[in-house]
């Protein structure tokens, strides 16, 4: 093939990529224009192209994340707030960018940057969470009107969502077949809801269809694990996309915000209509769930690697590893987009002809990856994705938020994930803990046990827990998060 037919088969699949697919229609904008976004990416060509598109989708997600979305893109809501659900606003937004309402920052790396792009970030990069209905108004940090975050890292979270799909998966079978069996018995049958080594409670089903839910632990009633936020309130990182475009730019996903929902194009009423196609939204969750997941790190000196394994036997002995897992096993490695849990408002499997099919396996980071003797690939996350009520009235540092979110306990959080977290500092779901052996000190409620022998510990114990979790880091070099062996590479028009 010569190198004129290699670049017109190059050119088709960018094409397919983006919308419209008509050569003569592309955008004429001159290079120097403000505008980030110069062309939508067509979801459904980009789904018929299969494996071939992928490399070029997450290239264009690495290219939006990082974009600083501006006024011609879309940017700010002047008539619409910050809430997960399309919500107007009762008068213009008095300031093009606020703490409290958002939107508060121009791009995505603004804030998740550390070690690097798709990092976590540092206290100044904070966040405001709440749904917008009460706070739209307000330019205000008071913690009445809204909860202070710190930005989590992104690493290894398209992994982390092909677990919660899977544990989704366990426990709804669980709930179908003890309905079953309390059905075809005539009688009352319990069943503890059990996936991947983690308990979620029990449930108790009756002959009549009914069903007991208040045993449940850790989750929502639908038995649906919502992985991401720090109170595991959001499903996929198709969500929390959406959800994260709109608050802190003010760019509208058309999904969403677009005709379907509101009846307009332009609902937060800035002049541009349909600021975020589907693909688009697509790019960038391809962009995440493909970025690698953090490592253990070589510990540097013979003194440190030492007191990295007796740390690490400390963590387990203590209590920590109980929620803080140090992995959990995962069956498949094939991350479909958009996946099978979400919710109107999102796009969802049904919507689509064809869904873009993402083979995480093809990464070499993928391939380090250790396997359980399944085949299984364990991920080493040091989470059970499970919330647990983190503060009670002894130690309570950590129950400092006086809003919940998504009818989520104030003193509730999903257990904190911390493979990465080396690189992760400051710590605590504010972001205002500056050591690990704070943040260690700061665990009530369920993890009061684990603390209490920490604490009771004697320092060179203390000192070793530390020194095992700072081996636990994210990769710097950017181009591995995204990198395909050569062998599995498919070029563009074969």
């Amino acid at each position: 093939m010569n190198a004129s037919s290699r670049a017109a088969q190059l050119g088709a699949l960018l094409c397919l990529l983006t919308a419209p697919c008509n050569p003569l229609a592309q955008d004429m904008a001159p290079p120097w224009s403000e505008r980030v976004i110069r062309e939508h990416v067509n979801f459904d060509a980009t789904a018929a192209a299969g494996p071939a598109a992928i490399a070029d989708l997450v290239q264009r997600g690495g290219v939006l994340f990082q974009a600083k979305f501006t006024k011609l893109d879309g940017a700010g809501r002047p008539m619409a707030t910050q809430a997960i659900v399309p919500t107007r606003r009762k008068r213009p937004s008095p300031a093009a960018f606020q703490r409290t309402g958002g939107p508060d920052a121009n791009s995505c790396a603004g804030c998740h940057n550390d070690p690097i792009p798709g990092g976590a970030g540092d206290i100044v990069a904070n966040v405001f969470v709440s749904e917008g209905f009460e706070s739209a108004d307000f330019d205000s940090l008071d913690p009445q009107f809204s909860n202070e975050r710190g930005t989590t890292a992104l690493m290894g979270d398209g992994l982390v969502e092909l677990l919660a799909r899977e544990m989704t998966t366990d426990l709804q079978a669980i709930r179908r077949e003890t309905l079953r069996r309390a059905r075809s018995s005539n009688s009352e049958v319990e069943a503890t809801l059990t996936s991947k080594g983690v308990s979620f409670g029990t449930i108790r089903a009756h002959a009549d269809g009914t069903i007991e839910l208040d045993r449940i632990e850790g989750i929502d009633t639908d038995l649906v694990l919502r992985p991401f936020s720090q109170k595991g309130v959001f499903t996929s990182l198709r969500q929390f996309t959406i959800n994260a475009l709109n608050q802190h730019h003010g760019m509208q996903a058309s999904e969403r915000f677009g005709v379907r929902w509101t009846g307009t194009a332009d609902f937060d009423g800035d002049g541009i209509g349909d600021e975020i196609s589907l693909g688009d939204v697509s790019a960038i969750v391809a962009w995440q769930a493909t970025l690698a997941p953090p490592v253990r790190m070589s510990a540097p000196t013979p003194a440190w690697a030492a007191a990295a394994a007796h740390g690490e036997a400390a963590f387990a002995k203590f209590g920590c590893a109980g929620c803080h897992r140090p992995a959990l096993p995962l069956h498949s490695l094939v991350f479909d987009d958009p996946g099978p849990n979400d919710m109107a408002g999102t796009l969802r499997a049904g919507e689509v002809a064809k869904p873009i099919v993402i083979d995480l396996g093809r990464y070499e980071w993928a391939a380090k990856l250790p396997r359980d003797a399944k085949g299984q690939v364990l991920v080493p996350l040091f989470s059970d994705l499970k919330r647990h009520v983190i503060a009670d009235d002894t130690v309570e540092r950590l129950g400092n938020e006086l809003l919940a979110q998504r009818f989520v306990e104030r003193n509730t959080f999903r257990t904190a994930l911390l493979w990465g977290v080396g690189s992760t500092a400051p710590y605590g779901h504010r972001g205002d803990i500056t050591t690990l052996d704070e943040v260690i000190r700061a665990h009530g409620g369920e993890g009061k046990a684990a603390r209490d022998a920490y604490e009771n510990a004697d320092e060179s114990e203390r000192s070793a827990i530390v020194a095992f979790l700072k081996t636990l880091v994210i990769p710097t070099t950017p181009d591995l998060h995204h990198e395909l062996p050569p062998a599995r590479r498919v070029k563009a028009g074969t």
